[in-house]
């Protein structure tokens, strides 16, 4: 496992590991290196480009890939927070056109129960070290279809909760669609 400084993205490289899902975590010390240089060599230009910000991990599967940005946020209320930075979504938005079309920018909001929640709350439930997660996912450019300014000062965006709701999905179930997880094909080929 790579060295992860928070929790949420220690739980979600946990729950890759245990679903035998394959992945590559980034390592964020070189996050802003290639994407400047390559694009410098592509387009002949000599002006460095602006820094990219790093995404936590690049998920395998058959149908596609995804470059996942961990977003960790405490589930409480009733209301889940699915705040990201603008610089989340530009960086993401700019990663996905460098990978290319086999590749889907995604954030992944991993939520913090308190206790174990009720199976109504979440379909994606894991424990990891004696603390409950949920997982739900986002497509960029679905959240950047719908995103509105939460902090202008800070520069944060938010989806209305009607949004949310309809636009976000269990991690699983998305990474079926990429051919990612549990999927029995997926696991056939891969032993």
């Amino acid at each position: 496992m790579a060295q992860r400084r928070h929790h949420y993205e220690q739980a979600f490289e946990a729950y890759l590991r245990r679903r035998r899902i394959p992945y590559v975590a980034v390592d964020e010390a070189k996050k802003a290196l290639l994407p400047g240089r390559e694009q410098r060599v592509a387009g002949g230009g000599d002006e460095p480009l602006p820094a990219l910000k790093s995404f936590d991990f690049v998920i395998y599967g058959q149908g596609g890939n995804l470059l996942a940005e961990v977003k960790g946020r405490r589930a409480s209320g009733s209301r889940l927070e699915c705040w990201v930075t603008r610089d989340d979504v530009e960086s993401l938005s700019r990663w996905e056109r460098l990978f290319g079309p086999e590749f889907q920018a995604a954030f992944v909001f991993v939520y913090w129960c308190e206790q174990q929640p009720p199976d109504a709350l979440f379909q994606e439930v894991f424990e990891h070290q004696g603390r409950w997660y949920a997982l739900r996912s986002v497509p960029v450019r679905d959240y950047a279809r719908s995103m509105k300014p939460r902090s202008l000062r800070w520069g944060t965006l938010d989806l209305p909760r009607e949004a949310y709701e309809r636009i976000s999905a269990p991690f699983a179930p998305s990474a079926s669609r990429l051919g990612i997880g549990d999927a029995a094909p997926m696991l056939e080929a891969l032993a």
